[in-house]
C-alpha cells in the first residue's frame, strides 16, 4: 500500500481586507487577505474546509486526524480531539496536533505516508489551519499586510500500487534563526502573567508589543535562498531525476518577490511553478494545499504526476517532498 492525495478542499474567511498600498502590492503580488472574525478560531475554519471535502469524501472511512497550526483554540486539550467530535468522526481514530507553520504541510504529508505504509492507518485527514492575524499589531504595517488566515482539508489515502504517491522528503532544521520569526510572550518560557507588555516602534513607525507576532523579513529572506536550492537539488540527487522530469513546482507562497527570487536563483525560468497568492496572501501552512487546489481548478488537461512542493520559514526549517496528484480532485467551488 502507497499514501496518495486524493481530495484537497480549502476555506477562506468571510472579512476581506485590501492592501491599498502599490508599491507594496507589486512587490509582495498580495492585493487581498481574509482575516479571521474576532471570535472565529483555527478550529472554527477547520472545520469549514474539512466539512467541503466531506462533500465528496466519506467522513466514516476516516482513521487518523492530523491538525497543523500555530493558533490552536487553547494550550490543551489538543485541537484535534475537539475537531474530531465537531466534526462526528469515529472515536476510533488518531488526532493529533502538531506546531509548525510554513513546511507544516510537508510534515504532515510525511506523517499521513509513515501511518498509511506502516499500516497504522488507511484514510489519513490532514487539516491545516492559521489565524496569524491575531497575533500581529494593528499599526505594524512591515507585518501586518503579508499574512492572510485560512484553513485546508486534505485526504490522504491508502492505494494499492508499488508506485509512490508521495516521496522524496528532504527535511532542515536551524533552530538558531528561531527569533527570525516568533511571538515571544504567551508561552511558558514568557507567560502572560509574569511579563510586562512592552511595545517598541522602529525606525519606520511600525509600532509592535512583545505579545506580537515579531518578522525579520531580510533574515528570512537570505535563509530562504540559501537552503532551499540546495534541498532543491538534494531531492533531484536522492530520486535520481532532473528538474525538467517536475510538472510542477509549488513553493511555499511567501510573497512575490521572494517566489520569483527563488525562481532565478533555482534555474527554474521556463518551468512551470506557482507564483499566486494575490487572493490569499502568506497563509503560512495553508499555503501550499491551497496552490495545489488551484492547480487542480486550473490545469485540470495538466500531467500532475511529479509535483514537487517546499515550503521554508518560521522555526526556521524547510522541507520538500515530490507527490502524484493524478488521483486528486479538488473540492472547491471554483474546481
Amino acid at each position: 500500500m502507497k499514501a496518495y492525495i486524493k481530495n484537497i478542499a480549502y476555506y477562506l474567511p468571510e472579512h476581506v481586507e485590501e492592501n491599498r498600498n502599490e508599491r507594496l502590492r507589486q512587490k509582495t503580488g498580495i492585493v487581498h487577505r481574509h482575516v479571521a472574525g474576532e471570535n472565529e478560531t483555527a478550529s472554527d475554519i477547520a472545520v469549514k474546509a474539512a466539512e467541503k471535502l466531506f462533500n465528496v469524501s466519506q467522513r466514516e472511512k476516516i482513521d487518523y486526524l492530523l491538525f497543523c497550526t500555530q493558533s490552536p483554540d487553547y494550550y490543551l486539550p489538543t485541537t484535534a480531539c475537539i475537531l474530531q467530535n465537531r466534526l462526528g468522526l469515529s472515536r476510533h481514530i488518531g488526532a493529533l496536533d502538531y506546531n509548525h507553520g510554513c513546511t507544516g504541510y510537508i510534515y504532515g504529508l510525511g506523517l499521513a505516508k509513515g501511518l498509511i505504509e506502516s499500516g497504522q492507518a488507511s484514510n489519513v485527514l490532514l487539516l491545516t489551519a492559521e489565524t496569524y492575524s491575531k497575533y500581529i499589531h494593528p499599526r505594524d504595517y512591515a507585518v501586518l499586510p503579508l499574512f492572510g488566515d485560512a484553513a485546508t482539508a486534505t485526504l490522504i489515502a491508502a492505494k494499492d500500487t508499488e508506485n509512490e504517491g508521495i516521496y522524496g522528503f528532504e527535511y532542515g532544521t536551524d533552530g538558531a534563526g528561531a527569533e527570525s520569526l516568533i511571538v515571544p510572550v504567551g508561552g511558558m518560557r514568557m507567560r502572560y502573567q509574569n511579563t510586562k507588555e512592552e511595545s517598541t516602534t522602529d525606525k519606520y513607525g511600525n509600532i509592535r508589543t512583545n505579545q506580537n507576532l515579531f518578522m525579520d523579513g531580510g533574515a528570512i529572506m537570505e535563509f530562504a535562498l540559501d537552503v532551499v536550492p540546495r534541498a532543491l537539488k538534494s531531492i533531484f540527487r536522492r530520486n535520481n531525476i532532473e528538474k525538467e522530469d517536475i510538472d510542477y513546482f509549488v513553493f511555499h507562497q511567501a510573497n512575490y518577490f521572494m517566489l520569483r527570487s527563488l525562481q532565478k536563483i533555482c534555474k527554474l525560468g521556463k518551468l512551470p511553478y506557482w507564483n499566486d497568492m494575490k487572493e490569499y496572501g502568506n497563509t503560512v501552512s495553508n499555503s501550499v494545499p491551497i496552490a495545489l487546489a488551484d492547480i487542480l481548478s486550473m490545469e485540470k488537461d495538466k500531467k500532475l504526476q511529479r509535483v514537487l512542493l517546499m515550503g521554508f520559514g518560521v522555526g526556521l526549517s524547510w522541507g520538500g517532498c515530490i507527490v502524484d496528484l493524478a488521483d486528486a480532485a479538488c473540492n472547491n467551488m471554483e474546481c
